[in-house]
């Protein structure tokens, strides 16, 4: 940057410029988000989502408030811009339009997750121009409504340039 000096906090983004490369994050930003919903001294988890969980609409379950409920889902969804690992939990989360405290419950997972993992982006200065396309399609994979779900992402060498899930 000109005078302002180098650029080390933007949008709720943290930016390391170093001489072999950059690197993005936002632990900063989810410290916040672990101090807003009360979970600072929760035990930490090795993933973002059980392997044996499944949600369903749950008609029967304990209504929660939608705002708070809500509220997490956007912080989460903010944090997918350098954590492209939680993108799959949070979307499946989201889904719900009557969120029930098992929800909530399951989606205190992803903040377990969070407060054990400290990851970001890696952009590397002398990167290639070599670039990679992976695809990954489960057919009427969802438990739910039975629809297929895919997704994609792209590199420039070894750096995560986009991303894509959709159901």
């Amino acid at each position: 940057m000109s005078m302002i000096g180098e650029l080390n906090y933007f949008l709720g983004v943290q930016i390391k410029q170093m001489r072999i490369g950059t690197f993005l994050s936002q632990t900063k930003y989810c410290r916040v988000v672990l101090r807003k919903f009360e979970m600072e001294n929760c035990k930490e988890a090795s993933t973002p989502i059980s392997t044996s969980c499944y949600l369903d609409v749950d008609e029967n379950g304990i209504t929660l408030d939608q705002t708070k409920f809500r509220g997490l889902i956007r912080s989460f969804l903010y944090l997918t811009a350098s954590r492209p690992d939680i993108m799959f939990s949070v979307c499946m989360y989201a889904r719900f339009a009557n969120p029930k405290e098992c929800h909530y419950n399951a989606e205190q997972r992803i903040l377990k997750y969070l407060k054990g993992t400290n990851v970001g982006l890696w952009y590397p200065n002398e990167a290639t121009l070599n670039l990679i396309g992976y695809l990954d399609l489960n057919f009427v994979g969802c438990k739910l409504d039975r629809k297929s779900t895919s997704g994609t992402c792209h590199l420039l060498e070894a750096s995560l340039i986009s991303w894509n899930s959709k159901k």
